[in-house]
Formats: C-alpha cells, sequence, structure tokens
C-alpha cells in the first residue's frame, strides 16, 4: 500500500492538503511501514494549480493522509480511486499508524 501525508513543513501532517507542495511518502505492507520518502512538488504540481485531467506525481498512491482538505479535493482523488484520510494526529507516522488501525 503506498499512502502519502501532507508535510508542507516536512516534520508536521499539515492541512490544504490541495496547496501542499510537500509529502511523505510511505510504502507499507502488513501494516508496517517499510518505505518512507519525501516528494516535493513544484507549484504547477500542486493540487490547487494542476487539471484533474493531467497525470500527477501522487495519482499511484492509495491514501492520502492529510489535517484538512476542501470538496473538490476530496472528489477528484475519489475519481482516481485514492482514498482520503483527515486526521488531527500531527506526527506523520502516528498518522500512518492511525490510519492502518482504523476500520477502512
Amino acid at each position: 500500500m503506498k499512502i502519502a501525508v501532507t508535510s508542507q513543513n516536512r516534520k508536521a501532517v499539515t492541512e490544504h492538503a490541495g496547496r501542499c507542495r510537500k509529502f511523505w511518502l510511505y510504502t507499507v505492507n502488513n501494516r508496517q511501514i517499510v518505505d518512507k520518502s519525501l516528494l516535493e512538488l513544484s507549484k504547477e504540481q500542486s493540487f490547487h494549480d494542476s487539471s484533474p485531467q493531467d497525470e500527477h506525481p501522487l495519482d499511484g498512491i492509495d491514501v492520502l493522509i492529510t489535517a484538512g482538505a476542501g470538496t473538490g479535493l476530496s472528489q477528484r482523488l475519489g475519481k482516481k480511486g485514492i482514498h482520503l484520510f483527515i486526521t488531527d494526529e500531527t506526527e506523520p507516522d502516528t498518522a500512518i499508524q492511525r490510519f492502518l488501525d482504523t476500520d477502512h
């Protein structure tokens, strides 16, 4: 499973997923994190500034975890089969574990 976490400051889970340009990318197998890397997008690649019809660097993920996202982004992700998970957890690794511990 591939999971992206919004982290504009590279430290905490941040809001405004549509404008976010920095994401922690996780690979998870059997509920365990096996890989973590940082993806930095250009301004033009942010969800807000890119076309929903174009390919996007996050198209291959299964889940996007964020502290906040609007309805438009939620619909855009849903059309690509990406599950949106809103969290109040600020630490990215803990947010991943919280997601994995939920029934989804």
